[in-house]
């Protein structure tokens, strides 16, 4: 696919010696129908890109020079070298001193998988409910206060919650909560009745960060009952450990999630629709 020379249309900026390329913005088309108007730079990278996804440029393959390039496009060197750039910070090409450009292999270490991928497919589904089994202060156990650093039999918050959708159980979850006297928390989890509340849920606001841990188990007697699945199946365990502002531990649980209900996917190298950003 060559798209030819692209004669810039509208300047941006004011225009400086050797970079007139990199302010100008042109209106190209693409395989996927008009882009908008996008500097001249980011046109290259964008061109290139769906050229290394059709397959036109392999693993492997040295892309055209810098010379071959400004010919092309009808550029500067300094607009073709950030549009180089660009493929270097998206992971599609490497460089070589006094060698050239070329296509990277694919690889299998760089794939990414999101929890939004467990979410996003109940988070807005008006199915989708949240059941608060229990919410009590109960005093903290040995790996409890182990883990909130607390002395055996501190109080503590304890939460069991079930999501479900259409009526089938997806999700059972176990939290422990730092006890505060100042702060209504079982009150406020009362209130939680979809799984977009419980992801924003109100300790979150005093959330600095935390860890997230995701394996896979055989569920113990409890958790498949409360799932309605056969005791030792398989589930996602995805334990959270949340931290205040203070660097110390306020929430610790275990979100056990239904393996027949769950997959998660990513896309490795580039393909089509990944193309843009």
């Amino acid at each position: 696919m060559d798209l030819g020379a692209a004669d810039p249309v509208v300047e941006q900026e004011p225009r400086q010696a050797g970079d007139r390329a990199d302010r100008a913005a042109i209106a190209p088309t693409g395989p996927h129908g008009p882009r908008l108007y996008e500097p001249a730079y980011l046109h290259i990278a964008n061109t290139l890109s769906e050229e290394i996804a059709a397959g036109v440029y392999r693993a492997g393959d040295q892309l055209p020079t810098e010379p071959q390039l400004r010919a092309r496009f009808g550029v500067s060197p300094v607009t073709v070298r950030r549009a180089v750039t660009i493929l270097l910070d998206r992971g599609l090409v490497t460089t070589t001193q006094g060698k050239g450009t070329f296509v990277r292999s694919t690889d299998m270490g760089e794939a990414i998988f999101r929890l939004q991928e467990l979410t996003d497919m109940w988070a807005s589904d008006e199915f989708t409910e949240v059941l608060l089994l229990e919410a009590r202060v109960v005093a903290a156990e040995e790996a409890v206060a182990a883990h909130f650093d607390l002395p055996v039999a501190a109080p503590v918050v304890y939460l069991r919650r079930l999501i479900r959708r259409k009526g089938i159980p997806l999700v059972y979850q176990v939290e422990h909560v730092t006890y505060d006297e100042h702060r209504p928390l079982v009150e406020a989890q009362l209130q939680v009745t979809s799984l977009e509340g419980l992801l924003r849920s109100p300790q979150g606001e005093g959330v600095m960060g935390g860890h997230l841990t995701i394996q896979a188990v055989s569920l113990g007697t409890e958790e498949a009952a409360a799932l309605d699945v056969a005791q030792g199946s398989p589930a996602f365990c995805i334990e959270s450990l949340f931290l205040d502002f203070d660097g110390r531990p306020m929430s610790w649980g275990q979100f056990f999630c239904r393996a027949d209900q769950f997959r998660l996917t990513t896309s490795v190298g580039l393909t089509p629709h990944r193309v843009r950003e």
